[in-house]
């Protein structure tokens, strides 16, 4: 009878969301039950048992209330947990002797990210010291310096978190010592001796224009009247082409560390980020600065007329492609460019060849020494605009009559390929952007619907003709 009244009045509390449990060394004593948390100062063994094994958890409310934890166990789902808790109980009224097995910690931190504990709630952390494997602050060497770094290496110490697509997050620190959200990343890419936040790295950076920008230096935006709003801050890593209306980006953002194509100056906020250089920055060994081109890479020498023309299949041809589009040749792809040799590339070829003003047989559309050498420089003049579809040839055009619009069936719900990409950039550059959170993908949503609708009202088109799915007319519009 006895027994049935404990569990009874477990279940109950357990119904009601309450409970403190005290453990006194390896017996278990009779639960005692509380209708309110326990104090955050509470010196039950309890509490104090979980104050000890749990000191860097990241969710700070359940740091403070170590009971508060083991109730979250207690989900009317889990039927597990609940039972043991009752076997407990039922144990305990018993008289049972024998010792209770100890309650494994319900959280571990993944390695290498390093919960800290006592983080702001703004989307970034405040200045702090780098942190090591073991989660402990490390000791301050004195007032923070400015090292001398070069921009290959701030770009190669960004690439690194890319590759290994570490997680943002305002709390943790990666296995360098750096914080993993933004200002912990230009941190970390800048080598500094420190964890900065966007209201301090400007003291390690000279201003700049939007004309100076190189490889390494970053696009800050901080918001010192709320920091809360919008303050971010991104690495610089190369304009995507001549125009200067879109870069390559390296950024800590949810969910993880990426790199992407990102219209001037970012997709929200854009008039508010500013352009700055690292003071610290040195030469390249080779004296050189990395090229304006998206990423400082090594000049690869002419490989020979043989890995170009029709049935070329290789790893130049993808190169000679990439060249391209960053000197204006991107309307002449549909796809790619790949290793795949295409009419694609010929058209592309021949109308940066006829950019230089060569003529003839100089104007073939296979690329020779000089054609490669003033791609790989980036020397020579681009590809106009105005003489995409003129002096190299018109794209081919669909069975809609439009050139370049794939159809309707590339634009539904559960759509992913890369005209949906190709759309969003370029509804992002005629102003039509603003319903993107994140940069535009291949994958279609309903961003890329109200962004397209928008669009179609701003022709004046009405009810079903702007339905937000992009028909040939509204391709041509935006394209041509």
């Amino acid at each position: 009878m006895r027994v049935g009244k404990t569990v009874g009045k477990l279940i109950n509390v357990y119904r009601r969301g309450y409970f403190h449990l005290e453990c006194e060394g390896n017996r278990m004593a009779a639960p005692v039950f509380e209708e309110f948390d326990p104090a955050n100062d509470c010196d039950c063994p309890g509490c104090t048992h979980w104050r000890r094994v749990l000191p860097y958890s990241p969710h700070a409310q359940e740091r403070r209330r170590p009971a508060a934890r083991l109730r979250s166990w207690l989900r009317p789902s889990g039927g597990t947990p609940m039972a043991v808790i009752v076997a407990a109980a039922t144990s305990a009224a018993l008289g049972a002797g024998h010792a209770a097995p100890a309650l494994a910690a319900p959280y571990a931190p993944p390695s290498p990210g390093i919960p800290t504990g006592g983080e702001s709630s703004t989307p970034q952390g405040h200045q702090a010291p780098l942190y090591g494997r073991s989660g402990k602050a490390a000791e301050s060497t004195g007032a923070p310096t400015v090292p001398a770094t070069t921009r290959t290496e701030i770009i190669n110490r960004a690439k690194k978190w890319v590759d290994a697509q570490v997680p943002y997050s305002m709390t943790s620190y990666w296995s360098d010592g750096y914080r993993q959200d933004c200002s912990g990343y230009v941190s970390m890419a800048w080598g500094l001796p420190g964890n900065e936040w966007t209201g301090s790295l400007g003291q390690y950076a000279t201003p700049i224009s939007k004309e100076e920008l190189q490889p390494g230096d970053i696009l800050l935006f901080h918001n010192p009247e709320n920091p809360e709003k919008g303050s971010h801050v991104v690495i610089f890593g190369g304009w995507t082409d001549y125009t200067l209306t879109y870069y390559i980006a390296y950024e800590q953002t949810p969910p993880h560390t990426r790199r992407q194509a990102t219209p001037y100056a970012y997709w929200s906020n854009s008039d508010r980020y500013l352009a700055h250089r690292y003071k610290g920055l040195a030469a390249d060994t080779a004296g050189a600065q990395p090229s304006m081109s998206a990423d400082p890479k090594p000049v690869t020498p002419y490989p020979g007329a043989a890995y170009f023309g029709p049935g070329a299949n290789n790893k130049y041809v993808t190169q000679l492609g990439q060249m391209l589009v960053a000197r204006g040749a991107r309307p002449y792809y549909t796809s790619g460019p790949g290793p795949q040799w295409s009419d694609a590339d010929r058209r592309a070829t021949r109308a940066f060849q006829l950019a230089q003003g060569w003529k003839g047989g100089a104007a073939d559309g296979l690329p020779g020494p000089q054609t490669w050498e003033l791609l790989v420089s980036g020397k020579g003049r681009s590809v106009p605009a105005a003489g995409v579809t003129g002096a190299a040839g018109p794209p081919a055009r669909s069975s809609h009559g439009v050139q370049g619009y794939p159809g309707r069936a590339l634009f539904r719900p559960g759509a992913d390929n890369e005209y949906v990409t190709r759309l969003g950039e370029q509804l992002v550059k005629k102003g039509f952007g603003k319903h993107y959170t994140t940069g535009p993908g291949p994958r279609w949503g309903e961003a890329d619907r109200r962004n397209v609708e928008a669009f179609q009202r701003s022709q004046g088109w009405r009810g079903g003709a702007a339905d937000g799915l992009p028909g040939p007319e509204t391709w041509r519009r935006l394209f041509f």
